[in-house]
């Protein structure tokens, strides 16, 4: 693709993204506590605590069986010190974000439930990979990249309708290609490049935007988290591989081994994950029913 058809084409997607709902007043707040380092759980209470549906959701997610605590959490107060500070940052702007995108998909072969099921299964993995990597310092942010990765799907079906399905049609015929593939082809850009646009726009930090960008590209460019970037793109490949939540006949992205090098995890590392993943399966579809 030219330069100059890439750059109409990137005008197009941005006027479309634009025709969005306005995102809910309480996200710009929600990641300025993200990013803040001084956020304390008073703080975060106070924040989610004027927003009932939020309040409710998060208190559904702190009681099922994702989590499996024995006695009901019935108040953020409680619930905060138990899923902890970053998970509870993490969920509501995921929920948020969720909650203000429309719904209603508009291809066949595309499910926005299956998505969102699919990157909650990633959104896991890459919190398992965080911990097994004592990268704590990150943990707040990786929930956030593995939920959100896919977002740039939902611009497309909404949006591009046709363009998606002729890209749906080519993998489900060939029955051995790649979406993202098939995305660049039929519309000159795949679904990661356009989350970026996305969230980019919504002012997001580039730590979340940057990774999900690039998660279907070689290498990783200047000013991307390296670490964040490989562990998006394992847990991508191990969630599809276990068919969680997708409705495409999308063939999984290959484990790239420079990925497996920068993590520094061997083979064994993944046949554990896989096992993480096989046991958390359950725990997933009920956080995504909480969610819902």
């Amino acid at each position: 693709m030219k330069d100059m058809e890439k750059t109409e084409l990137q005008a197009k997607i941005y006027s479309k993204i634009d025709e969005l709902p306005t995102i809910p007043a309480q996200l710009p707040k929600l990641l300025y506590l993200v990013e803040n380092s001084e956020t304390n759980t008073s703080d975060l209470s106070d924040m989610i605590s004027r927003d009932l549906a939020m309040t409710s959701k998060i208190l559904k997610v702190a009681n099922s069986a994702y989590y499996g605590f024995q006695k009901k959490v019935s108040d953020l107060d409680r619930a905060v010190p138990l899923l902890g500070f970053n998970m509870v940052k993490s969920l509501a702007l995921s929920i948020g974000i969720i909650n203000s995108l429309p719904s209603e998909r508009k291809n066949q072969g595309f499910s926005r439930e299956g998505l969102w099921i699919h990157s909650l299964a990633v959104a896991t993995l890459m919190e398992e990979l965080n911990r097994r990597l004592n990268k704590r310092d990150k943990s707040e942010y990786v929930f956030i990249i593995g939920l959100l990765h896919d977002i740039g799907k939902i611009v497309l079906d909404q949006f591009f309708n046709e363009l998606f399905q002729q890209a749906l049609e080519e993998v489900r015929e060939s029955g051995k290609s790649k979406l993202y593939v098939a995305e660049r082809r039929v519309i000159g850009v795949d679904h990661g490049e356009i989350g970026d646009m996305l969230l980019t726009r919504w002012n997001f930090p580039d730590v979340i935007s940057n990774p999900i960008a690039v998660h279907h590209q070689a290498g990783v460019p200047e000013g991307t988290n390296v670490n964040d970037a490989a562990m998006l793109r394992i847990a991508d490949a191990l969630s599809q591989g276990f068919g969680l939540g997708e409705e495409e006949t999308s063939i999984p992205p290959e484990i790239n081994k420079e990925d497996l090098e920068v993590l520094k995890m061997k083979d064994e590392e993944l046949e554990d994950l896989k096992t993480y993943l096989n046991g958390a399966r359950d725990g997933i579809y009920d956080f995504f029913n909480a969610m819902g």
